[in-house]
């Protein structure tokens, strides 16, 4: 693997694959800017100024410049910050939040071109995914976060790439990223560091590369270790033919799907098909008696637990859970970060209509693994009838794709606070062209601050 990321070059790339890696870049620029603007995120951000450091990176959506490593750090947190990160299902894997953050810190350092830059962002992306589907959910089961995992693996083949590093190299800098793996699926409850785990991460990834780079060494054939590798430690097994079937061919970044809703993915299904059946038969959310979700165990341990409003640590507690989102979705009729406040949380509103709802596993989800983030929910209503409706795929999936310009007003919802509409738009018209840039934008680039 380091071998493929380390002599992937552009012209390897499939033009489809291209197109693709410029859209996961302004999914996750949107993402980054946005989520600059949370509150966590600018105490993360403060701290960081505090400790002082080189002008060598952007923050995204300021008007700061600190160290690569820094802004890794606090672009990757902005990016995971309100769960609407782009997502490889299979991997349970939001590459672009770990890996665009590092090449980006690297880019003005290392001169890269628009064509350097997808480069090593495609290499982050097929050996992230990779190591992900290889785990087969081992890690997950195991209670590690992904993000934190696999992701600083995808970090650092990336941030390899973007500083042109060999494949002796390359290999270090994997051994370097997976000693520093980390991340606990607890933070599922509402804790900020789910977000800085994804920052770790990208920050995990350019320490790996820079260090490589210098000779430094790591674990050597980090994935492969008996005792105390990445994969024997941190999941309950793992397929290593997953790591190198078709590699090169077969293009996982392809597979890669965006989000709408700043949810969990196993909630918006059930939430998409609630709207569905309220729909499409006139429901109305005093009608409902009762609601039953049947989902995969994945999907019950991720985010079907039992919610209390009264207890909730935090908006992203709400965002994690299933039951939250029917309520909100029966109540509201939609998903949007509206949804998704603690005003909202609190209403006793929600906290009544959480009584109504059950969430049961469905053997059919749990023996295919392809489904394990489908929903059937069946609505009760005080009338007596009872409406049932699944959905396989989430929205934005590879199985039901949203539009380029879905993703673009996606972009400029996202950046509303942030940019003026015309240097939004400038920044999708330089996004559709990135392949053409001779060097990537600098610090007087359009993605500071403009309002």
């Amino acid at each position: 693997m380091a071998a493929y990321a380390s002599s992937l070059v552009f012209d390897d790339i499939p033009p489809d694959v291209v197109e693709k890696a410029k859209l996961c870049l302004m999914d996750t620029l949107g993402c980054c800017i946005f989520g600059s603007t949370l509150p966590f995120v600018k105490v993360l951000t403060n701290m960081v100024l505090a400790e002082g450091g080189s002008d060598a990176a952007a923050i995204l959506g300021t008007s700061h410049r600190t160290s690569a490593s820094q802004a890794a750090l606090v672009n990757g947190t902005a990016a995971h910050a309100f769960q609407l990160d782009e997502v490889h299902a299979g991997a349970t894997l939001h590459p672009g939040s770990v890996v665009v953050p590092a090449v980006l810190a690297l880019a003005h350092g290392a001169r890269l071109s628009g064509r350097a830059f997808l480069t090593a962002m495609v290499a982050g992306y097929e050996v992230g995914i990779r190591i992900g589907l290889a785990t087969d959910g081992g890690m997950f089961r195991r209670g590690y976060h992904n993000q934190g995992t696999t992701g600083a693996l995808a970090a650092a083949a990336a941030a390899a790439r973007a500083l042109g590093l060999g494949p002796g190299a390359t290999a270090q800098a994997f051994g370097i990223a997976a000693s520093q793996s980390a991340g606990l699926m607890a933070v599922q409850e509402g804790a900020n560091a789910k977000a800085f785990h994804s920052g770790r991460a990208a920050q995990s990834g350019v320490y790996a590369a820079l260090l490589a780079g210098e000779g430094f060494t790591g674990v050597d054939d980090v994935l492969d270790v008996e005792y105390g590798g990445f994969f024997s430690t941190l999941a309950d097994g793992y397929k290593p033919e997953r790591l190198t079937r078709d590699l090169g061919h077969e293009w996982e970044t392809r597979k890669v799907g965006y989000k709408l809703s700043p949810a969990s993915n196993g909630s918006i299904t059930a939430m998409d098909t609630l709207r569905r059946i309220m729909d499409s038969n006139g429901v109305k959310t005093g009608d409902i008696e009762h609601v039953t979700a049947h989902v995969s165990t994945n999907t019950l341990h991720h985010c079907g637990w039992d919610f209390d409003p009264r207890a909730a640590k935090g908006v992203l507690a709400a965002q994690m859970n299933l039951r939250y989102g029917l309520a909100a979705m029966a109540l509201d009729g939609c998903a949007t970060p509206a949804q998704y406040t603690e005003a909202r949380i609190k209403d006793p509103k929600i906290a009544e209509f959480l009584a109504k709802i059950n969430v049961r596993v469905c053997d059919e989800f749990d023996r295919d693994g392809a489904l394990r983030l489908a929903s059937r929910i069946e609505v009760r209503s005080r009338g007596g009838a009872t409406y049932v409706d699944q959905t396989l795929y989430r929205k934005g999936s590879v199985e039901d794709p949203v539009s380029t310009a879905q993703l673009e007003d996606k972009f400029l919802a996202l950046t509303h606070a942030v940019l003026s509409r015309s240097a939004a738009s400038m920044g999708i018209e330089q996004i559709r062209t990135w392949d053409a840039l001779p060097r990537v934008p600098g610090s007087g680039s359009i993605w500071g601050r403009q309002r």
